[in-house]
């Protein structure tokens, strides 16, 4: 069997953590309030990253990465070309 996803309308912006960021999203501030995301430094590489809480755990988004608001609330985060091969601007 095939499967389509259906279509789905979703809140995202894409994530530069510097002076590019200019302004967050009012739904994602009140997820850093809330301790579901966070700034963090990469241990590796010393790069800004942002922690983000999701339904899978706590995964890390990277500078230009994009940040979703799911369906249900929930937020994610989500590599560039991924984001730009399954959503297009409504």
């Amino acid at each position: 069997m095939k499967y389509r996803k259906k279509p789905v309308v979703i809140e995202a912006f894409q994530w530069f953590g510097d002076i590019r960021q200019t302004e967050d999203p009012e739904w994602f501030i009140r997820e850093i309030k809330n301790g579901n995301a966070w700034c963090d430094t990469d241990s590796d590489s010393g790069t800004f990253t942002m922690k983000i809480k999701t339904l899978e755990g706590i995964m890390r988004a990277n500078q230009g990465d994009y940040i979703i608001k799911g369906v249900k609330d929930e937020i994610y985060p989500c590599k560039p070309e991924i984001f730009e091969e399954t959503y297009e601007e409504v």
